[in-house]
């Protein structure tokens, strides 16, 4: 199993990476946490890696800390939480905001994340608790990401509690930027989702 790569970054987006090494070019796939903290391209990188093997794919996902590693490994283990959604999971919140959560039994916090339900949130807390704690929270900061503003924050909260109520990423997008374009005093996520729910019950 591959457990860490070196190696120069010769591709970067936001949901894979490509790091070239000895002339082998290895596919990476990376939550948003650590797409922030990838050099540029042609510099050199070393992620944290987690081997997936199934009986049609071997597929890579990579993190710039062990820990981060651990906790998506950990979250494979919930039900009904694959490789992808314990990725979307990890963009949506800081490891160390994840384990605070999970450890306090935040279910309106884990429900916010987009792509969790409030079954799957349910099922986190039930099988995690005991667990996280194993990870060394300790060392995993718990805040927001520095590189958003108030306003992106907003609209990516009314995004999340949208898709969670069952629509549609798209459609919820072309709303949230509907009410924004027609607005022009400072709205709250509540005035936000009233508004939201409002045009979509139209």
């Amino acid at each position: 199993m591959i457990a860490r790569i070196t190696g120069m970054l010769v591709y970067k987006s936001v949901t894979h990476v490509v790091i070239d090494t000895q002339g082998i070019g290895y596919r990476v796939f990376i939550p948003l946490t650590t797409y922030y903290e990838l050099p540029e391209a042609g510099q050199a990188v070393t992620l944290n890696i987690y081997t997936s093997v199934r009986e049609d794919a071997i597929n890579l996902f990579g993190f710039q800390r062990s820990n981060e590693r651990d906790l998506f490994q950990l979250m494979l283990s919930v039900t009904g939480i694959g490789p992808k959604l314990a990725l979307n999971i990890l963009s949506g919140i800081s490891a160390g905001d994840l384990v605070g959560a999970v450890s306090e039994g935040n279910l309106h916090r884990l429900v916010g994340i987009p792509g969790v339900g409030r079954k799957t949130a349910e099922r986190m807390i039930l099988e995690l608790k005991d667990k996280v704690a194993l990870i060394g929270a300790g060392e995993l900061e718990r805040k927001e990401r520095p590189d958003i503003s108030a306003d992106e924050k907003i609209r990516e909260d009314a995004l999340s509690a949208l898709v969670n109520l069952g629509y549609k990423d798209r459609i919820a997008k072309d709303v949230i930027r509907r009410i924004f374009h027609q607005s022009s005093e400072t709205l709250t996520l509540d005035e936000i989702l009233k508004r939201s729910l409002k045009i979509l019950s139209e």
